[in-house]
């Protein structure tokens, strides 16, 4: 997923939300496992390594992953990152966090 397109599929999913935009950009030393709580937040990851597993409530992104039909971009609750990287490796990702929601998205 791209910023631009990121970005993008916000302005349509957040309806008559308000919300504010971090871009972070984690560095995972070698063999790391790093928690993040993002419950009543979204996070969208953009243009993630092939040698990290983002797991979380939403869903599973993990290209070696051979039991998932489908990897998520999108995730909220409870997130585990994993650098299966003898190496460095980085994640980026936008988090959403909402303020004011005015009527609920369809």
């Amino acid at each position: 997923m791209t910023i631009a397109f990121a970005l993008e599929y916000l302005q349509r999913n957040m309806c008559d939300c308000e919300y504010s935009l971090r871009f972070r950009h984690l560095v995972l030393q070698p063999r790391e496992t790093r928690q993040l709580l993002a419950h009543n937040q979204s996070i969208l990851l953009i243009e993630p390594s092939c040698d990290v597993r983002v797991e979380s409530d939403t869903g599973i992104y993990d290209v070696s992953e051979d039991l998932t039909n489908e990897l998520q971009y999108e995730h909220n609750g409870d997130i585990q990152m994993i650098n299966y990287s003898i190496f460095l490796n980085h994640i980026r990702f936008i988090q959403v966090i909402p303020k004011n929601c005015k009527t609920p998205c369809q």
